[in-house]
């Protein structure tokens, strides 16, 4: 089901856009001006770029931002509905269509509520507000004495709807933003737990993920890929594919080489026969020495992210120092739905659908690999079976249009080999922080230093490989955004406390291993694991508690608060950490961490109930105990969602994900190599909501993530008195870790 997901139809029946024909009649409204356009604008600062109301009272929602199995959906209906007064049923979304909706850049960052949701509220009241006065004026009461009811609006013994007063029309209104919103105590559909809109026709089977889509005269490609990753394509033997049942075409176009035919079986088989020949390549670091890659890689600049004080000072003089180094391994999205697209080009116009969390930004990127117009490109969003991050959704977009277009312009899909997901799509880079902090006689922290060594950038957009493969120019792309932080993996590398003496430095590197983007929690996470670990590693080195650590140099009433309920939820005992040693097989250890995360300031902290088994290594992972806060709730029960996937994706990459590689290519290609967290793994999750009706939503996709590896950590540190600063924390690496302790029983310098 494609519940109110534009479809190529509804486009081809307007000709590419929307017509809207309504007309505003009352001249004493001239801020509503007459609606004379044939298209429906996506600017984003115009009502009818998020809003429209047909004949029927029914609202459609217009969002850049997308739903990738998040429940954004099901939010930003809320917050439309709310706003407007009209019931959760009469508000549809359309999504990721960049010839209707706005381009509010790539879902990402965990600000699809806090940015793109209050344009939409913003929308709603504007619009809300003209209506009000439209009414007032038709039936001649004040607007302070009107009253709105599901998209009625009442006044006496007289009523005025929506429909009447503006279906089918548009507002023609710039938004306001300061506009007033409606008193959230009145709320009676933002801030509760609706149930979530998409789920009764997922757990039915019948929504249409994007690998689920089919159009008419559609043709299935596969590309072939490199046995190496910078391996040119030397020869092609057409001839392997005599038999092919369906066979189209094989194409070639540099080294990007495919093949197109009518089912999808044809394809993959060619892919599997086809003869070609490789040059070798051998241009990625040696696995076991990767950490020495990263330390010995050019650093292009350096950022400095927090300096107080006169940490080199202060440690030069400490009387006592502690130091540490943690690193976080190569990552790869896994998407369990691999990546997918279809793409057709009609008369020079080019239409894809794609489950890509940045459709315009998408758009532009085929404009320039496909050297057309921008406006000859459509790109429309469908929702991914498994979506998260900029992994090869996009890719799988490229693939599909360059094999479209050697078959005349033929609708193609391709659909990734879980091979092809492994191994080409970006990749969350390896990182690697050092920590040092001073400590004087009385057991205070006086200073603190951190380095990060990290790639620079990430939010620009990567080069398909398509197009890489290809050897099409690159192209700049030219993006209508400004960015807070651009250099992504920076981010949480500050820390929220309050020492003396503190400075964090990352090192922007020039470049790493592969092609890498924003995974889940970008920076936040392998940032946050590194400071959290290491505050606990002060706490027990000054023999505190670790919680009492943390609020003794927390200058934060909200981040504090958070911290005393996370306490009272988990029954946090007072001591110190590590527990005393007992001898048994299995040992048990509790582990603490928090963050206030960036850019969407959510707080977040975390107790971690764990278990070890010192004779294999395995760790068990028996409860999460989690407080968050982020500001206003839209929906308690889509947070919560969001929480616990939250916790446990982030506990499968904590304990068991790492990408392998020799010298020219991945080849950890499958899950059996690649092998994630699985359900009786999965540990109970107990939740508590910080609500603050009033203060501004802020993002719950992703701050959660960054307190799961130090939680962990932690709690194996409490159990076994060791430290894991290695992700993942294998069962080898922990039991390296027990014999290394037994080695060396202190760290102090």
């Amino acid at each position: 089901m494609l519940d109110f997901v534009s479809t190529r139809r509804d486009v081809l029946r307007t000709g590419g856009a929307l017509v809207v024909a309504f007309t505003f009649a009352d001249a004493a409204l001239p801020a509503l001006a007459e609606s004379s356009s044939s298209r429906k604008t996506v600017e984003s600062d115009e009502v009818d770029g998020f809003l429209s109301i047909d004949a029927d009272g029914r609202v459609t929602v217009y969002s850049g931002k997308v739903d990738l199995g998040t429940g954004l959906r099901t939010a930003l209906t809320q917050i439309a509905a709310e706003e407007l007064d009209v019931s959760l049923d009469r508000v549809g979304l359309i999504q990721g269509d960049t010839e209707l909706t706005p381009d509010q850049g790539p879902t990402w960052a965990s600000l699809s509520i806090q940015i793109g949701g209050m344009r939409i509220r913003q929308a709603a009241a504007t619009a809300r507000k003209a209506l009000v006065e439209m009414a007032a004026a038709r039936l001649g009461v004040l607007a302070t004495e009107l009253r709105i009811e599901d998209g009625l609006i009442k006044g006496g013994d007289k009523s005025i709807s929506y429909a009447e007063l503006v279906g089918g029309g548009s507002f023609s209104l710039k938004i306001d933003k300061d506009v007033p919103v409606k008193d959230p105590t009145s709320y009676t559909i933002a801030g509760k737990s609706v149930p979530r809109l998409d789920i009764p026709s997922k757990v039915t089977g019948r929504f249409t993920y994007m690998q689920d889509f089919r159009i008419e005269g559609m043709l299935h490609g596969r590309v072939i890929r490199p046995l190496a990753i910078g391996a040119r394509l030397e020869s092609v033997d057409e001839t392997s594919l005599n038999g092919i049942p369906g066979l189209i075409k094989v194409v070639r176009e540099g080294n990007f080489l495919g093949v197109v035919a009518t089912t999808e079986w044809g394809a993959i088989q060619a892919t599997r026969k086809l003869k070609a020949t490789w040059s070798n390549w051998e241009g990625l670091p040696e696995q076991a020495r990767l950490w020495d890659y990263v330390r010995a890689t050019k650093i292009n600049s350096d950022k400095v992210t927090a300096n107080v004080g006169d940490s080199t000072k202060a440690l030069r003089d400490a009387p006592k120092h502690i130091s540490a180094t943690y690193d976080f391994a190569i990552h790869t999205h896994g998407s369990i739905g691999p990546s997918c697209a279809v793409v057709e080009i009609n008369q020079g116009k080019i239409t894809c659908w794609s489950a890509s969390q940045g459709t315009h930004r998408l758009r532009r990127q085929l404009a320039a690999m496909m050297d057309v117009p921008l406006d000859n490109v459509h790109c429309l969003f469908i929702e991914g079976s498994g979506c998260y991050g900029r992994n090869g959704h996009e890719d799988a977009a490229g693939d599909a249009a360059l094999l479209s277009r050697a078959v005349g312009g033929k609708p193609v899909r391709v659909q990734w080999m879980r091979a092809d997901e492994h191994g080409w799509d970006p990749k969350g880079p390896p990182i690697l922080v050092d920590l040092r902090a001073g400590v004087n006689d009385e057991g205070g922290i006086i200073a603190w230093e951190s380095e990060f060594f990290v790639p620079g950038d990430g939010l620009a957009p990567m080069s398909l490989v398509a197009a890489t493969l290809a050897a099409v120019p690159p192209t700049p792309i030219t993006e209508p955004y400004r960015y807070g932080n651009p250099d992504i993996m920076t981010t949480n590398s500050a820390i929220p406390y309050t020492f003396p003496n503190i400075k964090t430095v990352a090192h922007l590197l020039a470049e790493t291993p592969f092609r890498w983007s924003w995974v889940r929690s970008p920076g936040r996470l392998q940032n946050a694991f590194a400071n959290e670990c290491f505050v606990d590693e002060l706490a027990a080195f000054v023999g505190a508690d670790p919680l009492d650590f943390r609020l003794s140099h927390l200058n934060d009433p909200r981040g504090a608060e958070l911290l005393r309920r996370l306490a009272s939820l988990a029954k946090w005992e007072q001591r110190r950490s590590p527990r005393k040693s007992h001898q048994n097989d299995v040992v048990a250890g509790r582990g603490i961490s928090y963050a206030k995360d960036f850019p969407s300031p959510t707080y977040v902290g975390a107790v971690a109930d764990i278990e070890v088994d010192r004779r294999s290594g395995e760790i068990r992972v028996q409860r999460f105990f989690v407080v968050h806060d982020c500001g206003q709730v839209i929906n308690p029960d889509g947070v919560r969602n969001q929480i616990e996937g939250n916790i446990i994706q982030t506990l499968s990459r904590t304990l068991k994900e790492e990408l392998l590689f020799d010298r020219s290519a991945v080849t950890s290609l499958h899950w059996a190599t690649y092998p994630i967290l699985t359900f009786p793994e999965v540990p109970d999750v107990i939740i508590e909501l910080v609500d603050r009706p009033t203060a501004k939503p802020s993002g719950a996709g992703e701050p959660a993530a960054a307190v799961v590896p130090a939680a962990v950590s932690n709690a194996v540190f409490d159990a076994l008195g060791v430290r894991l600063r290695s992700v993942p924390f294998t069962p080898a690496k922990v039991l390296a870790a027990i014999e290394s302790s037994a080695r060396r029983p202190s760290r102090e310098l």
